[in-house]
């Protein structure tokens, strides 16, 4: 027994809680801006995925024109800081709507450092900082999909595995669920991809 949802027949806000708690967990990326009048901007948006690996470009989308969007459009830059379990009230707290004109890193006194490439500076105390130009926005119904080229990923020593790449338990990054539910780091598997189709 299933039960079908059709997109025709629901009230879209309905549909929204509908695909947020379908497309689950979602990691958030934690976008720190600048307007050009220099007011810095911090928000979260938990529509993100990398959109190519060569060359490197990360994508998050903004249901609605948001601050962020805006102040992206207009110089050009921002970051993705890692949300992780120890933000996790600062990030949350982040998500309200604040005037244009306030600096959500001043108002919730989350400490930042400036960033290696661009002028939007980075959130101190999260392990990874993406550092990203525009590269495009595409309009996508009532949805903004902003397309940055990474210029750099900034990593604290104590995030990184002996491999020297990103440990995830080090990094225990946080990811939104349905409703007001927050995922926390699950349990990690190891599973290698096979070489060849498997038979039976």
């Amino acid at each position: 027994m299933r039960t079908l949802f059709d997109p025709a027949d629901t009230e879209p806000r309905r549909f929204y809680q509908l695909l947020t708690a379908s497309v689950v967990p979602r990691p958030i990326a934690w976008v720190s801006t600048l307007s050009s009048d220099g007011v810095g901007n911090l928000a979260p948006y938990s529509f993100f995925t990398v959109a190519s690996s060569t060359p490197p470009i990360v994508q998050f989308t903004s249901v609605g024109r948001k601050d962020s969007l805006r102040n992206i459009e207009a110089t050009g830059e921002f970051v993705i800081n890692l949300a992780t379990a120890s933000l996790q009230d600062a990030v949350n707290d982040s998500s309200a709507f604040y005037d244009a004109d306030a600096d959500e890193f001043l108002e919730l006194d989350i400490k930042s450092e400036p960033s290696e490439r661009v002028r939007p500076v980075r959130v101190a105390n999260s392990p990874i900082a993406i550092e990203c130009t525009l590269h495009q926005v595409i309009e996508v119904g009532n949805s903004f999909v902003v397309m940055g080229n990474v210029v750099a990923v900034v990593v604290k020593a104590e995030a990184l595995g002996e491999d020297g790449l990103p440990d995830f338990g080090a990094l225990a990054p946080m990811s939104r669920l349905g409703r007001a539910e927050w995922g926390l780091p699950p349990e990690v598997i190891v599973k290698q991809r096979p070489r060849t189709p498997r038979t039976t």
